[in-house]
């Protein structure tokens, strides 16, 4: 008994072990799980949205995150929001055939609807023309009717005239002495009684014509009263049709309209992460081929381009920031300026009546020495004896100061900062942003050349240089390889 009783206590101690050792490794897990889901970057995908709602509000980044791992974030949220603006778009585009195809069966409606009023309004006035034929043939029966009441009483007096003339006796006949005047009387009544005769039977004629008529125009009508009380049923419904698919495109509208709203909003989130991003990639001031990338990625994906192509005008106008400009502007009122290596002066530097003000302008709110700026030179150039053409182009791309200007509101709202022509991630941008609107959005050779030639101002070897850099550069991009002679075009 005591063994027994001893066995059971150990059993019971050791199911107390097991169950703690169990409870233990529940709490382990249960930490683990904890622990991991604090760490910076690691999300699930259902709080992706909420966390790139988050940053995209925010004024301070990714707080509490190092630069990489916030770079990594907000690359998810950029692609997030493109891809949220693309359904958008693949939405709005659904939404815009549903309103076209509702306006297209209103328009279909509103034309039966006024199909069948005028059907209406002509049946109506078909019934008041047949009603008063109608009323007309009736004067004309009542008419008849009159006429053949009084040839039926002419009938009867001369038939009581023949009749009186045919009972005289012979003896009264003799007595009268005229015996040719009764038979000439006798043939005169009956010969008008055969004329009256045949009046009362045509007269009979008309009233029956006439009655057949009056019947059939009354079932014409009433024929017509069925069609034009079709005709209203058909257009209250055709109307009450009209109004639900007015009610429809109302709330289509509204619809859309909440769509493209959320797409401009997805579209403005998209920049900002982007914008954010942009901020986290560091470079030089003149930076390696590999910084220049990383930001020509950025800066192309903010303006909707390639950037393998944004990279190959950058290369081809300051060879990636190396050259920014050999001249210094020296005389604001005729643009001279020199040569910064020599000293040399150089005329047409910077063209005085148009990009000289907006020089000094940019400068000073960049702070910088509007002399001691550099700025490309001019390339001598003679048309018929006469110079043309200026120097005064700024920065890695070479923007001239008054197309700069044109770009300074954009690029403030994209980088949240004043910017810089001379700044790298701005002047990248700049050039993406003014490639786009050349045309290079659309991302093919012919687009892309089309605006290398008129970033340039003229086609012809500029714009065959540049797409021979994109080119290398894709390569490099898809490949991680590049030839040497492409690397002695870049480098």
């Amino acid at each position: 008994m005591l063994k027994k009783l001893k066995k059971k206590r150990k059993q019971k101690i050791l199911w107390k072990k097991l169950q703690k050792k169990k409870m233990i490794k529940k709490y382990f897990i249960i930490l683990l799980l904890l622990a991991l889901t604090s760490l910076p970057g690691f999300c699930f995908a259902d709080n992706l949205g909420d966390q790139c709602a988050a940053i995209s509000e925010s004024t301070t980044g990714c707080p509490n995150m190092s630069v990489a791992d916030c770079k990594v974030l907000l690359q998810k949220c950029a692609d997030y929001y493109d891809q949220q603006s693309a359904q958008l778009a693949q939405d709005l585009t659904k939404t815009s055939q549903q309103k076209n195809t509702l306006q297209s069966a209103i328009s279909k409606l509103k034309g039966k609807i006024q199909g069948l009023e005028a059907d209406i309004n002509r049946g109506a006035i078909m019934v008041k023309d047949l009603n008063i034929q109608i009323s007309d043939t009736q004067l004309s029966i009542n008419k008849t009717a009159n006429k053949i009441e009084n040839s039926q009483s002419q009938i009867a007096d001369i038939l009581r005239s023949v009749y009186e003339e045919d009972k005289k006796p012979a003896f009264v006949i003799l007595l009268e002495g005229n015996l040719s005047d009764f038979f000439s009387n006798l043939t005169y009544l009956k010969s008008l009684n055969a004329g009256v005769s045949s009046l009362l039977d045509s007269t009979k004629s008309l009233k029956s014509y006439l009655q057949g008529q009056q019947i059939k125009m009354g079932d014409n009508v009433d024929q017509l009263q069925k069609t034009i009380a079709l005709q209203t049923l058909q257009k209250k419904q055709n109307e009450q049709n009209k109004k639900e698919q007015d009610q429809y495109l109302k709330l289509t509208e509204a619809q859309y309209q909440q769509q493209l709203k959320d797409k401009k909003a997805a579209e403005q989130k998209a920049s900002k992460i982007k914008a954010m991003l942009f901020q986290t990639v560091g470079v030089s001031k003149v930076p390696t081929f590999g910084e220049a990338l990383d930001v020509a990625k950025t800066a192309a994906a903010l303006a909707g381009i390639r950037p393998a192509f944004l990279l190959a005008i950058i290369s081809q106008e300051s060879a990636i920031g190396r050259n920014v400009g050999q001249c210094y502007l020296t005389d604001a009122t005729t643009g001279t300026g020199k040569k910064i290596s020599t000293g040399a002066s150089i005329i047409r530097v910077m063209k005085p009546t148009r990009d000289v003000t907006p020089f000094m302008q940019i400068t000073a709110a960049a702070g910088r020495d509007p002399m001691k700026t550099p700025v490309s030179c001019w390339i001598p150039a003679y048309v018929g004896g006469v110079p043309t053409g200026w120097g005064g182009a700024m920065g890695p791309a070479q923007f001239i100061p008054s197309t700069w200007n044109l770009f300074t509101s954009r690029l403030q709202t994209l980088l949240g900062t004043a910017p810089d022509p001379w700044a790298i991630k701005d002047s990248f941008t700049a050039s993406g942003l003014y490639l786009a609107d050349l045309g290079a959005s659309a991302q093919t050779a012919a687009a892309e050349s089309r605006a290398a030639a008129r970033y340039y101002g003229q086609a012809g070897a500029y714009n065959r240089s540049v797409m021979s850099r994109a080119t290398c550069i894709q390569t490099f991009i898809d490949t991680s390889t590049m030839t040497a002679t492409c690397q002695n075009l870049i480098f």
